[in-house]
């Protein structure tokens, strides 16, 4: 359906478009930077005050005169107020957690105010709908959230938002436009299965861990086999419908596994970088010690939650494009 108030909105707005910006990541919002035009309520409710008025005169009702100055009075002081409710604002915009592609990523908008004076009804609109709103007290501040689709890895910035406000009775519509450098990492999508991949170079005669059973070191994963004992599989792999995964445990001390680039044969860059995202989640929950090689990058075995963000980051924000070898190939 058509939407009259905002199809004026954007084509007013655009004619001198001015956004609040602020060197210090808080952009402050100025009278200059304001925008106000009345609401689908705002316009028939100025339609009933013209019937009203033609009403009155044609009939010299001086009783509804008055009340229809009155109500006209009311809708320039809501007007102002409206307008008011923005100035002076502080808006900033941060990033969420990492996520991976395909989620949805995760921004806060925190808007506050330095005055005593409360602000009511501040959203940001998404679409057709908006956002929750919020009301602010005095010297103090709001959060709003944001979520966005991911569609591909990398930094998903937040560019720009819009921050409005219909307060106090909805007549009227004011809106600013606020630039952030707001950025969120987002993950490459993890392939549904992947290769087992190779050892450290110089472990072919490893040391026999000392110890019970239960503390082998993972070697990979590798596809189901005739045969193979239901407690090494995967049952987490399963669940996740990437097929029947058998986990490899061995008794060598000191066993490092290689997440390399040059262990794929997939033509497709994006293809390679999938797979080798999952070899890290695996051997992440393996817990087992890992590095990963990529053209022109190494980030030495280790393991922890800390080794896992490094190497998940690096493959987020791996830009084969701009790699020489990968031109030269």
């Amino acid at each position: 359906m058509f939407n009259w108030t905002r199809f004026r909105a954007r084509r007013f707005s655009n004619l001198f478009r001015r956004v609040a910006r602020g060197g210090d990541g808080v952009a402050r919002v100025g009278s200059r930077q304001i925008y106000i035009l009345p609401t689908g309520n705002g316009l028939r409710f100025a339609a009933v005050l013209f019937v009203m008025l033609l009403g009155s005169l044609n009939y010299q009702n001086n009783l509804g005169l008055l009340f229809t100055f009155f109500l006209a009075s009311v809708a320039l002081v809501a007007m102002h107020h409206t307008w008011f409710n923005l100035l002076g604002l502080s808006v900033q915009a941060r990033g969420g957690q990492p996520v991976f592609v395909g989620d949805d990523t995760s921004f806060e908008v925190v808007v506050g105010t330095e005055g005593k004076r409360a602000r009511y009804d501040i959203g940001i609109p998404a679409g057709e709908t908006r956002h929750q709103s919020i009301a602010i007290p005095g010297r103090d501040s709001g959060t709003i959230r944001i979520a966005q689709t991911t569609l591909r890895r990398g930094l998903a910035a937040l560019d720009e938002v819009t921050v409005e406000t219909r307060y106090p009775l909805h007549l009227f519509r004011a809106w600013c436009y606020v630039k952030t450098d707001a950025t969120t990492l987002v993950y490459p999508k993890p392939a549904q299965v992947a290769p087992e991949p190779g050892s450290a170079a110089g472990d072919t005669e490893p040391r026999r861990r000392q110890g019970s059973e239960g503390m082998e070191d993972y070697l990979g994963p590798r596809g189901y086999r005739d045969g193979d004992s239901p407690r090494q599989i995967d049952w987490k792999a399963y669940a996740r419908e990437r097929g029947l995964v058998v986990k490899q445990f061995g008794g060598d001390e000191g066993q490092e596994v290689w997440i390399d680039w040059a262990g794929l044969t997939a033509a497709d860059p994006e293809i390679r970088i999938s797979v080798l995202t999952r070899q890290v989640l695996d051997a992440a929950e393996a817990q087992v010690r890992f590095g990963l090689r990529l053209p022109g990058l190494e980030e030495a075995p280790g393991r922890g939650a800390g080794h896992l963000q490094r190497c998940l980051t690096h493959l987020a924000l791996y830009d084969h494009a701009n790699d020489p070898l990968q031109r030269a190939a």
